[in-house]
Order: C-alpha cells, then sequence, then structure tokens
C-alpha cells in the first residue's frame, strides 16, 4: 500500500499523460480498484509512487 502522506500526487491528466494513455482508461483503472488514488472534491488525486508500482506489476517481456 502507497502512503498517501508522502510523495506527489498527481492528476488524472497527467497520469494519462505519463503512462500514454486517455484520462477515460486511468478513471477505469482506478475505479477497478487497479491504479490507487485519492479523491478530492470531485476530482482524482492519484500518488506517483502508485503509478510506478502500476507499471511495475504491469511489466511483462515480450517475444
Amino acid at each position: 500500500m502507497i502512503s498517501v502522506t508522502s510523495g506527489t500526487f498527481l492528476t488524472v491528466a497527467e497520469v494519462a499523460a505519463q503512462m500514454r494513455v486517455s484520462k477515460m482508461t486511468v478513471y477505469r483503472l482506478v475505479h477497478a480498484g487497479e491504479l490507487e488514488a485519492v479523491r478530492v472534491g470531485r476530482s482524482f488525486r492519484v500518488p506517483e509512487g502508485a503509478v510506478e508500482e502500476y507499471l511495475q506489476k504491469s511489466f511483462f517481456q515480450a517475444g
């Protein structure tokens, strides 16, 4: 579990740009519980470490 008290939080748009996917894909990952996020008002903020963790566990060797 990511500690939400440390690190930087990213917006959904920033996460989408970093992962090179659409914002809707990021929202789907958040709602499915695959990507940790914190709700701030009506928007989500994703801990930077959660993005790195998601990418690490999703990585596989092709070929």
